[in-house]
């Protein structure tokens, strides 16, 4: 198997999400109470053989507890921020109940579960999110998609830089798909931003546009943000 085409593999996390890929629009569903994983990962070369094991003894155990892997994007450019991972997934699982006891016995069915990740992954982050509410949304790869996370320094000026963000989003054009807050990350893959985003924009253009805007000077009411062009 060709690296390129192995990759594809790990970040689908399954053989028929890797076709859902070609999906022109991907659509995702989720109910309240549900739970909504975002992780952003970057694979390790020639990991066929480490692949393989962590399919087969950590893959189970997810299921047991209800995890429905989801489409993914491959990230394409780092737009801002410091760290540009290989992809950013998704993931679904029915509880944070059960999304939490995954994390609570895994290790005792699987030992080596964080080693054989870190192997597998050397670069994974992760914050999940419960759904308040039932929720859809959907991504168009054929548009120019941004994701993008924040970390609020002070409050006040925070949120009123935020509101000012979104709404020049609109008003040059660009549609915001998915808006999270009030994520958790488990240990040891703390990423945990407490805004986080997806934009969809019509062209590269008429994002860099409103990039030019934007440039990382105009962050500074923020503690930090990430910024990442998804395929």
């Amino acid at each position: 198997m060709k690296l390129k085409t192995f990759a594809i593999v790990i970040l689908s996390l399954t053989i028929s999400n890797c076709i859902g890929q070609n999906n022109k629009v991907m659509s995702y569903s989720f109910k309240k109470g549900e739970v909504l994983d975002v992780m952003l990962l970057t694979t390790a070369p020639n990991s066929k053989d480490k692949y393989m094991q962590y399919r087969k003894t950590a893959f189970p155990v997810a299921f047991e507890y209800s995890y429905q892997p989801q489409k993914g994007f491959k990230i394409s450019e780092l737009t801002l921020g410091t760290h540009k991972p290989y992809s950013l997934i998704f993931g679904k699982w029915a509880s944070k109940e059960k999304r939490e006891n995954f994390l609570a016995d895994i290790t005792k069915r699987v030992p080596d579960f964080h080693q054989q990740r870190r192997a597998l992954f050397p670069y994974f982050d992760l914050t999940y999110y419960e759904m308040k509410q039932d929720f859809t949304f959907s991504i168009n790869r054929e548009k120019y998609n941004v994701a993008t996370s924040f970390w609020v320094k002070d409050t006040k000026k925070s949120n009123r830089f935020i509101k000012k963000w979104e709404k020049d989003i609109k008003k040059m054009g660009g549609n915001i798909v998915l808006h999270l807050n009030d994520g958790t990350s488990p240990t040891g893959y703390v990423y945990n931003p407490d805004q986080f985003y997806i934009v969809e924009w019509n062209d590269k253009s008429a994002f860099k546009a409103f990039a030019k805007k934007y440039d990382m000077n105009s962050y500074n009411a923020l503690k930090n943000v990430h910024q990442l062009k998804i395929d």
